[in-house]
């Protein structure tokens, strides 16, 4: 039994929304109908729990696409993601006083990051380590071949981020689950590179719409059509960014590891149950019998028996998952609790104090910059994976004890 509601729009394809019990504000029903609204789009619109307005295209939906790709629905943050594994730990033996941990790790990745005025980005590696050097050997040559053919794409911090956290919503975990076995898990993506790559396209995509005449509801939505100039060259960087993306998710996962066997001296196992997933990212999918492009903007793959992660914000909890495989999602799920406000409006409403009051019991910071990260601006988590109770299944439930803010 299907529990999304459906949403008709006039000259426009179905908009299925799984949003029962959570809030959804107008203007990001008015983003979706736009969507829906393109010739290329099949089928229907899936709109997931934690859905909100974002530029061009609404966060938290999936939109399958015939012989073309809208650069903007795919978004800046390309291969955006998240990782999990479990530990061979239980809470028994992680020390008292949890600091030592977070700033290990603190030490071991570059978080944040430093505007270009001030010279070298403190999110950026100095002097990268083997871990870095390793996974960009693999990944050079077709970057080379990306920056041939769009030079400016090769003037971005690439390499030396491959390994970093970055700012925003993007964050590092020592998390317990409901069996008190200690978990790592992050959030992140394609960093600076993956941002100059997605914003080049998206460009490119607006000056083809206006070279064709295309009637679009929103100057956003423009996008490529299989052979059009630069619709190869798109589907080539964007796939080599998303490739960057996991590296990059691999490398930390890494390091954060080695960060927590200096201080924890019993020795452990990781990876034993480990998930890499993207939530921002397009590729191609069967399905109806249709082979479409599947863009999902703030959603993760959920075919039947996929593992999958959905985080909730950094005072709640978060939940490893596995797919229903719900044919009328496009085998999708939310990537989180989804924001209620913008940043701004969370910095406006919210203080230290309550910033502080929380996140108690979790050792992160609690200073005024990561206020707009406070929980109170995002979704109720529980309200968000009851309204999709179709697509997923919870397997593990965890909550953070750490928590690293770029």
């Amino acid at each position: 039994m299907s529990q999304y509601n459906e949403m008709q729009v006039p000259n426009g394809v179905p908009v299925k929304m799984w949003t029962n019990g959570v809030p959804v504000e107008a203007e990001a029903q008015n983003q979706l109908a736009n969507i829906s609204r393109l010739p290329v789009v099949f089928k229907h619109v899936a709109v997931m729990p934690d859905v909100h307005l974002g530029i061009g295209a609404t966060i938290g939906s999936v939109v399958p696409t015939l012989k073309a790709i809208i650069p903007a629905a795919v978004g800046v943050d390309l291969g955006c993601g998240m990782m999990a594994c479990k530990t061979t730990l239980t809470a028994s033996d992680l020390p008292d006083n949890l600091a030592p941990i977070r700033a290990a790790i603190e030490r071991a990745v570059p978080v944040g990051m430093t505007p270009k005025r001030y010279g070298r980005d403190k999110g950026s590696w100095e002097t990268p380590p083997e871990e870095t050097d390793a996974a960009w050997t693999v990944l050079v040559k077709e970057f080379e071949e990306i920056c041939e053919a769009h030079p400016r794409i090769k003037n971005t911090n690439n390499y030396k981020h491959l390994g970093t956290l970055g700012t925003g919503n993007h964050f590092i975990e020592v998390c317990l689950d409901e069996n008190q076995a200690v978990w790592i898990m992050l959030h992140s993506g394609s960093r600076g590179v993956g941002n100059a790559i997605g914003t080049h396209f998206i460009e490119l995509a607006k000056k083809d719409a206006e070279l064709h005449q295309r009637n679009l509801p929103d100057k956003d939505l423009a996008y490529f059509e299989e052979g059009a100039a630069y619709f190869g060259d798109y589907v080539k960087a964007v796939g080599w960014a998303q490739k960057f993306a996991r590296a990059n998710r691999e490398v930390m996962m890494v390091r954060v590891i080695h960060a927590l066997k200096k201080v924890i001296t019993k020795p452990f196992e990781t990876h034993l149950e480990a998930v890499n997933c993207h939530h921002n990212y397009v590729q191609r999918e069967t399905h109806f019998g249709q082979e479409v492009f599947v863009t999902r903007k703030g959603a993760v793959s959920a075919r039947q028996g996929e593992l999958g992660i959905i985080p909730g914000s950094m005072g709640a909890k978060s939940f490893i998952v596995r797919g229903k495989g719900n044919p009328e999602s496009f085998n999708s799920c939310s990537h989180g609790a989804g924001r209620t406000m913008s940043r701004t409006k969370a910095k406006k409403l919210f203080t230290v104090e309550d910033q502080k009051r929380a996140t108690e019991g979790v050792e992160c910071r609690k200073d005024a910059e990561v206020i707009d990260e406070i929980p109170m601006a995002y979704k109720d988590i529980d309200a968000v994976m009851a309204a999709q109770s179709d697509l997923v299944e919870v397997v593990y439930t965890l909550k953070q004890v750490v928590c690293v803010k770029g």
